[in-house]
């Protein structure tokens, strides 16, 4: 494993004819030190700073995801003074070549295009996160296989893990597992609905060199899933889809009406004295913590915000804790 962290180092300056470009270069230099100290090569550069580029900008170890985001279903490109605006300010900042760059255009449309593929290619390659790896490819999928806002939650995660038993719930490519484990987790299980994250899965614990063998994996509803599961656990990460209808499922799942059978019964998983973080990318979401009487409940969204992501809603984050019996 080739562990070089490439973090290219960009001159000072000023264009006082491309806003863009210097919104990126002020961004990227700050971040830096951040990530050296970190050993993190993968984060964002820009976040929708300035209104005339409604654009997020995204380095992964020297390659580049350009988010475009339109409030218009009539087209999936952006115009183009603005994707020349960003080539030329990645070209000129980073000597990017152009097939270094890749697009993704976010329409206001339904989450159930998660887990959708979008190619072939399978240019898979890997990153650094906290100083541990991970595989991403920002060809094929609608996602990368690694979301940058949930970096601190993860953290947080590994620095509870040692010793303890973690359960991950809608584990997409079970980065929160990974952490766990490379933290000292004694055991870690993920459970997804896709066949292909749940391989990409392991494909990052054995990237990291973790064998699998006091590790599980699972393809399941996850909703089925804790109707039936019996272990027991002292972490537990719940961070679904707003919606889905994936033809696996019985219904479809909707984060507001399930989330409380959702918790409830994730809750009669924990030891007592464990904690289960719960997470939705949902805006629209209200959070009912009177359902959850016997729990102390933490909101811990501002400190789940990277400092690299400029909008403070991109995610919402809880603490739930289990009251600890009396010996």
């Amino acid at each position: 494993m080739n562990n070089e962290l490439f973090l290219p180092a960009i001159a000072d300056g000023e264009d006082k004819n491309s806003p863009l470009k210097n919104c990126i270069r002020n961004n990227y230099r700050h971040v830096r030190k951040w990530a050296k100290r970190t050993r993190t090569n993968c984060f964002r550069i820009y976040d929708r700073d300035i209104k005339e580029y409604p654009l997020a900008i995204d380095f992964y170890a020297g390659q580049f995801l350009v988010h475009y985001f339109t409030s218009t279903r009539e087209s999936d490109e952006p115009r183009p003074d603005l994707a020349d605006a960003a080539l030329e300010a990645l070209f000129s900042l980073f000597h990017a070549p152009k097939e270094s760059i890749h697009w993704r255009t976010r329409i206001k449309r339904e989450k159930t295009e998660q887990y959708e593929k979008t190619g072939e290619t399978r240019e898979f390659f890997p990153v650094l996160e906290y100083g541990v790896h991970f595989k991403v490819n920002l060809v094929d999928y609608l996602d990368t296989g690694l979301f940058l806002d949930h970096r601190e939650t993860r953290k947080m995660v590994a620095l509870m893990a040692p010793q303890k038993r973690l359960l991950n719930l809608f584990a997409y490519t079970c980065s929160f597992s990974v952490h766990a484990a490379a933290a000292g987790a004694s055991f870690t299980k993920s459970v997804d609905m896709s066949n292909t994250y749940i391989e990409w899965g392991k494909q990052n614990f054995l990237l990291n060199g973790i064998p699998l063998k006091n590790h599980s994996f699972m393809r399941e509803d996850c909703l089925k899933f804790l109707e039936q599961e019996r272990e027991k656990y002292d972490l537990i990460v719940i961070d679904p889809p707003t919606i889905s209808r994936s033809k696996k499922m019985d219904k479809m799942f909707d984060v507001q009406e399930d989330y409380v059978f959702l918790i409830s019964k994730a809750l009669n998983l924990l030891y007592p004295g464990g904690t289960l973080f719960f997470s939705t990318n949902s805006r629209e979401f209200d959070f009912d913590e009177s359902q959850f009487e016997r729990c102390s409940i933490l909101d811990i969204s501002k400190k789940t915000i990277p400092i690299d992501f400029h909008n403070q809603k991109i995610h919402r984050c809880w603490k739930i804790s289990t009251r600890s019996t009396s010996p």
